[in-house]
């Protein structure tokens, strides 16, 4: 059964004309081919580049003409995180719904903010975090919530990779942390969105304040007694060639995955081995039905701006609780 949205006479504005908006267009386009796509960006020689790739319409002038458009119904933000405050709230000041890359906002008391907004103009705030839809995270939490695990009691979720950091990713004031909080944070909503409520966050920066790492480890205590263990890097070589083992372990049987979500291997009395992954290993294409789904029905996304916010809380604790030198990296106490 076919059970994608219907999206017709439905308008988007992309703010901001870099990767993220580059992906989320590929995919809409294929997925809601009826809907129309506007982009604007600081640069409109940008704009019209991605538009020659991508298809949709560039749109010249300023940002508050852009979201006075009449026919734009939501405004996908796809800027640096600093600036993700601004545009959402001139965007709900200007009767769209908003839809933004994570991390969504950079504290609580942005979040406050935002929510006041959305809740005066009864406008719909989405957050793109793909990896609440992977199919491996389905099928995580299904197994959770199932019980063939018993009683969790450790998590263990290998995330080390090499990876390039250019533009706006170098610079503290625009992506408004390291690592952990622009990249990281996708996982440490995989471990959040478990089935189980994490009620303390603790991290580990080698060689690196807060706010500047490349490694990080993150440790969660869950409220139901497990306990979780991120490594997270963004320069250290991978094995396998890319391949990368996590697990969760638990009193009655444990699970071994592909960290990516390639495989799913369930041990016990009756081991059993999925795929969950066959297609959309990323999770963009559900995420995308969803989002269409919710802004054509009005209802909420199974990912909510709640649970965007607790990702980001539990970063900050993160950030908050690690034991950092200053005087280590040549600052000033």
């Amino acid at each position: 059964m076919n059970t994608r949205p219907n999206a017709e006479n439905r308008v988007v504005l992309f703010v901001g004309c870099g990767q993220a908006a580059t992906l989320h267009s590929r995919i809409m386009a294929r997925r809601f081919p009826e809907v129309d796509r506007l982009y604007h960006s600081r640069s409109h020689e940008r704009a019209k580049r991605l538009v020659a790739s991508v298809g949709g319409e560039a749109l010249s002038g300023s940002l508050d003409a852009a979201l006075a458009h009449e026919r734009v119904d939501a405004v996908f933000v796809t800027t640096p995180p600093a600036s993700h405050l601004t545009v959402a709230l001139e965007a709900l000041d200007a009767g769209k719904h908003v839809v933004v890359e994570k991390p969504a906002f950079l504290d609580a008391r942005e979040f406050d903010l935002v929510e006041a907004a959305a809740r005066r103009c009864s406008k719909q705030v989405l957050v793109a975090e793909n990896y609440f839809y992977k199919p491996v995270a389905r099928r995580l939490r299904a197994l959770v919530a199932q019980g063939v695990l018993g009683q969790v009691r450790f998590i263990e979720i290998n995330a080390v990779k090499r990876q390039s950091a250019e533009g706006w990713r170098l610079d503290p004031a625009l992506c408004a942390g390291g690592a952990l909080f622009e990249g990281g944070i996708h996982w440490v909503s995989l471990m959040a969105n478990l089935g189980m409520e994490i009620q303390s966050a603790h991290g580990f920066f080698p060689d690196a304040p807060p706010g500047y790492e490349r490694s990080a480890v993150f440790v969660a205590e869950y409220a139901q007694g497990a306990v979780g263990v991120l490594t997270y890097s963004w320069e250290i070589p991978g094995t396998l060639r890319g391949l990368r083992l996590s697990r969760i372990w638990g009193t009655r049987a444990s699970i071994l995955f592909e960290s990516n979500g390639l495989f799913v291997l369930r041990s016990g009395r009756r081991p059993r081995l999925y795929f969950p992954a066959s297609t959309d290993i990323q999770g963009y294409r559900a995420m995308h039905d969803d989002f269409m789904r919710a802004l054509t029905t009005g209802q909420p996304p199974a990912f909510t701006l709640r649970a965007a916010r607790r990702d980001v809380e539990l970063v900050r604790s993160a950030y908050a609780t690690a034991s950092v030198s200053p005087a280590a990296y040549g600052r000033e106490s």
